[in-house]
């Protein structure tokens, strides 16, 4: 006697397989298949090809008159290539400006005025020192005095001056400090307030500059407060052109005019020639 268990599932007699048959393709389906995705990736261009050169021109009274290149995107559509560079700040070092290395620890700030052509023409936009610089100053037995003031220029522009200078040893001192109490610091502080309002006030920005890169305050100032307490190390540290007035090419055209083209010298007066009445020629 036979048993049989009916365990569920497929009844049926099993599906008919076979190694030669191949499975076919619905018609209308999978029509992508042959075609790139949607999605694809672009082809990679070199940002550089959109942009371009300007050249940075300093003032002239800097030895070196063309101290750099800038870079920026291409005119397109609304987007000009020369309002976008008016007003960029450039930092450059007061050795490389006038090939002078004594002067490395100047930083000189300009900034783009105006742009001719590919010419970015540069104005005074501040003025630091370098932090290597000002560390090497800061000692220990020592009073720091610093002062700081706004000022305005007989040209329209207000700057923002900071002075710098630290107390020294008397001749023949035996103390190994030399601090300064802080009556003796504000009556410093004072005279350095008064001969930095007075440099900015006595000229026009150009003025101020020429004197700021010779560095001749910093000794005028440390005379003057020799009599309340003796100083050394003085420098206008920093400088910050805090206000300027309304923008104006011709005033510009004055920063980049040669100053040092050589005229030649003077000719000397000709000197009248003597002649002898009636004898008709020269003697």
């Amino acid at each position: 006697m036979v048993v049989l268990f009916y365990l569920g599932g497929w009844t049926g007699p099993p599906p008919a397989c076979s190694d030669d048959t191949e499975p076919v393709a619905s018609a209308g389906k999978n029509k992508r298949l042959t075609k790139s995705k949607k999605g694809g990736k672009k082809k990679a261009i070199d940002p550089f090809l959109k942009k371009e050169w300007y050249k940075l021109i300093a003032p002239s009274i800097f030895a070196k008159k063309e101290c750099g290149k800038t870079i920026i995107t291409k005119t397109q559509g609304t987007k000009i290539a020369s309002e976008g560079l008016k007003g960029r700040v450039v930092e450059l070092s007061l050795a490389d400006l006038n090939d002078n290395e004594a002067m490395s620890y100047r930083k000189i700030k300009l900034c783009v005025e105006d742009v001719q052509g590919y010419n970015c023409l540069l104005n005074f936009h501040g003025m630091d020192m370098t932090r290597d610089k000002l560390c090497s100053l800061i000692k220990k037995k020592q009073s720091i005095i610093e002062a700081n003031v706004d000022a305005r220029t007989t040209d329209g522009y207000i700057v923002r001056m900071f002075c710098i200078a630290f107390t020294k040893k008397q001749d023949d001192q035996l103390k190994e400090t030399c601090y300064a109490k802080s009556a003796k610091v504000r009556a410093i502080r004072s005279k350095m307030v008064n001969s930095m309002s007075t440099l900015a006030g006595k000229g026009d920005l150009k003025t101020l500059v020429k004197a700021l890169i010779a560095g001749t305050t910093g000794e005028e100032i440390e005379r003057e407060a020799s009599s309340i307490f003796p100083i050394k190390d003085c420098y206008i540290r920093k400088v910050k052109v805090i206000k300027k007035p309304k923008f104006d090419v011709t005033a510009l055209m004055e920063w980049h005019n040669d100053e040092g083209q050589d005229v030649g010298q003077n000719v000397a007066p000709a000197i009248p020639e003597e002649t002898v009445a009636g004898s008709g020629g020269r003697l």
